[in-house]
């Protein structure tokens, strides 16, 4: 029970200020909302071990605001921010165990050097420089098909590409880490996709150039990765088989990058456009609105028509949305197709071949290398409906 009389003891709270509100969180759980400015004012008062009563009356000669402090603060312990109420213990989440937790925000702290982002665009630029002398070193796709053997090709993909998703994933936690955000690698799903990903929940919180360079410190890795590959190419021969492999391994840094522009999926440029537009949730927002017109299509008659869910946003906001809208149902809508008309034929024909292969008309060689096949497709569509059901789950306990 809150009544007047209660002090409350907050956990360790951030803030920081964005246009007319305030970000507050507990980076120990992730834990983020967006206040107005009374709120983090009741929360700096009641830190100050001010009664419920003593802030409300404070808020009310300060703003003139008629704050129900007793109901924020019983609002504040649904997200788990407050710590005791009169002594006793509130029950709240459980900070998860961070991924990696030798790597302690002193020890990242070299990751948000201001000079890192120049040092990565002159080495970019150098690539660049040589493969412009050389335009035999520029990676194409036939670098990957560097064997008949189809297994031979899936194994290098994946025993070179899982590593690359590991290294970028890691440059998020380790900036992410930084900034004092504990940060957690997992798997998801966006779409048909099986993906690595980096729970960097209470980076809101960070200065601005801090949380850019959290959200492109992955696409740095990548393109880091492709130029060093390419320069070391440069070093060998034209036929030298270390020269396609060093080829094949700066495409396989390259394809992502390219990935992260499907912002539809929320990729890491889709939060650096939520960030630049200042949108709480860019993709909640695009998807409500695209609902609301969706339901306009289909429900034309209605009176009275359904209300704009931008219309609360501010303007700015309520742009973006719309925009970002368009892109989602576009992006959603080709994704599909070609999951359709292009992955799902070429994984069935690859998968057809090599369940043949299998047959016991074929050679050791050739039932091996089906098998492998097999493990390998079989097995990441396993993986991925695995992760799907799993995010299902939390999703709906959540909820």
């Amino acid at each position: 029970m809150i009544t007047g009389t209660s002090r409350v003891i907050l956990h360790q709270l951030r803030t920081r200020p964005t246009g007319d509100s305030v970000i507050v969180g507990r980076l120990e759980t992730g834990e983020v909302v967006e206040l107005p400015p009374s709120g983090a004012r009741v929360i700096e008062h009641l830190g100050r071990g001010l009664t419920v009563a003593e802030t409300a009356r404070l808020i009310a000669a300060e703003t003139g605001e008629d704050v129900d402090v007793a109901s924020f603060v019983t609002a504040l312990t649904q997200f788990g921010f407050v710590a005791r109420v009169d002594g006793s213990e509130v029950p709240g989440p459980i900070p998860r165990r961070p991924a990696l937790p030798w790597i302690t925000p002193r020890r990242a702290a070299w990751s948000l050097n201001p000079l890192l982002p120049w040092a990565v665009a002159a080495l970019a630029g150098t690539a660049a420089v040589t493969m412009t002398v050389d335009p035999s070193l520029a990676p194409g796709y036939q670098s990957l098909f560097w064997s008949p053997y189809g297994s031979l090709v899936l194994l290098a993909v994946f025993g070179v590409g899982w590593p690359l998703v590991f290294l970028h994933e890691l440059a998020h936690l380790v900036t992410a880490r930084a900034t004092g955000v504990p940060a957690y690698l997992e798997l998801g799903t966006r779409l048909q996709f099986l993906v690595a990903q980096t729970d960097m929940s209470g980076i809101e919180l960070a200065p601005r150039r801090h949380r850019l360079t959290a959200y492109l410190s992955g696409m740095a890795v990548n393109l880091i990765a492709a130029c060093l590959a390419i320069l070391t190419a440069a070093t060998f021969e034209q036929a030298s088989p270390w020269r396609l492999a060093l080829q094949a391994l700066a495409l396989l840094a390259l394809l992502p990058l390219a990935w992260q522009f499907l912002i539809n999926m929320r990729t890491d440029l889709y939060y650096v456009l939520q960030d630049l537009t200042g949108s709480a949730d860019l993709y909640a927002d695009g998807l409500s609105y695209t609902r609301h017109l969706t339901h306009r299509v289909l429900h034309p008659r209605q009176d009275p028509p359904p209300t704009d869910p931008t219309l609360d946003l501010p303007p700015g906001q309520r742009r973006a949305a719309r925009l970002y809208s368009a892109v989602l149902m576009t992006g959603t809508t080709l994704c599909l197709a070609a999951l359709i008309f292009i992955t799902a034929p070429a994984d069935l024909t690859l998968l057809i071949h090599a369940v043949r292969q299998l047959g016991p008309d074929h050679g050791t060689l050739e039932r091996l290398d089906g098998a492998t096949v097999v493990l390998l497709l079989g097995g990441s569509q396993a993986l991925w409906a695995r992760t799907k059901w799993r995010q299902w789950r939390r999703r709906t306990t959540r909820t």
